[in-house]
């Protein structure tokens, strides 16, 4: 498995933006790459800052594929492919989430770093039958957000930005997601009271 870590580095470096594509698909869909992605976008920005929005956005691009691919496979699958692979519990919970904060429930996942837990929400999304273009347009916010961010970070630190993120990424996932569920929630009351008022 390492050594198939180190070719898949190697690839997205040889590549650039079009190997960012394929690691943030591949580790968005059908395998499981963790962090992968994030230091290929910090190391890849360090020495060409200037590359900086377009690398976030190849990372992102890749990443909302995958997403999409297993959204498709769960809308298609529905609830029984799920009950295959998952408790009971995780899944009746995950869908009453969705019932109370929406796509909230993508967008803070897919802000936090590994190992929090995000394709499952990405597979109730298509159980749920999300509309795709709110589906995808969650996914691409929040995973923007990260990757330009830790692309940020590599402008300011260069090479310190991969370990800061190595030693910082619990911290830095939490605040972004404190924040997406601060104005999420705010949202929400927002358009409650909007309908409350004559």
């Amino acid at each position: 498995m390492k050594s198939f870590l180190t070719w898949i580095q190697g690839f997205a470096l040889a590549w650039g933006g079009p190997g960012l594509l394929l690691i943030g698909f591949l580790d968005s869909s059908f395998l499981s790459l963790p962090e992968v992605n994030d230091l290929l976008v910090v190391f890849m920005v360090t020495r060409h800052k200037e590359l900086l929005l377009y690398y976030a956005v190849m990372a992102t691009i890749g990443s909302v594929l995958g997403c999409l691919a297993l959204y498709l496979v769960a809308r298609k699958g529905g609830e029984a492919f799920l009950r295959k692979r998952f408790k009971a519990s995780h899944i009746e919970r995950g869908l009453n989430l969705y019932q109370k904060y929406g796509l909230l429930v993508v967008i803070v996942p897919a802000l936090l770093p590994p190992p929090a837990p995000f394709k499952i929400f990405v597979l109730l999304a298509g159980v749920a039958r999300v509309p795709l273009w709110q589906f995808i347009t969650a996914v691409f916010t929040a995973r923007f957000i990260r990757y330009f961010g830790e692309g940020l970070l590599a402008v300011w630190y260069g090479d310190q930005a991969g370990a800061f993120i190595k030693e910082n990424t619990a911290e830095a996932g939490l605040i972004l997601a404190g924040l997406a569920l601060a104005g999420g929630v705010g949202w929400i009351l927002w358009r409650r009271r909007r309908r409350v008022v004559p």
